[in-house]
């Protein structure tokens, strides 16, 4: 069971920077995870927040049934202490995903402090990026 978390402003993509983020709408991004979890027998819970409590919220709520979590926490990646202390408390295997290269952005988006607390981070392949790290966390022993 994966858990799956967008953070911040990607409810916009499509509209957001397509320049930077593309025309795919965070509709078709989530039919793109469904199906291909499905194809690996993998069930998955989707949710998006803009906020930073509800992000850890939905961490909590999910403990029981979910067994890894893929989270893009997407503006809160680079300064959210508590979401990464969130991920640290659940136990649950992470990785952390973007659709964007960081490292390839502005310095301020280069830094993540939610890394500290996920076993992977995935960026710069656009919807693949949610698709390896389905991959990763079917494929690893954690």
């Amino acid at each position: 069971n994966i858990l799956i978390i967008h953070g911040p402003n990607l409810n916009f993509l499509g509209l957001r920077e397509p320049e930077i983020y593309g025309s795919l709408t965070l509709r078709e991004l989530n039919a793109i995870i469904k199906k291909y979890a499905g194809s690996k027998k993998a069930r998955t819970r989707i949710f998006q927040s803009n906020h930073e409590g509800g992000i850890i919220d939905l961490i909590a709520k999910n403990l029981d049934w979910a067994d890894r979590l893929i989270i893009n926490p997407a503006a809160y990646t680079h300064y959210s202490y508590a979401i990464m202390d969130a991920i640290k408390a659940s136990s649950l295997p992470a990785v952390e995903v973007h659709l964007t290269d960081i490292k390839k952005r502005e310095p301020f988006r280069r830094v993540s402090v939610t890394k500290a607390a996920c076993a992977k981070q995935i960026s710069g392949l656009g919807p693949l990026s949610y698709v390896k790290a389905i991959d990763f966390c079917l494929n690893r022993k954690f």
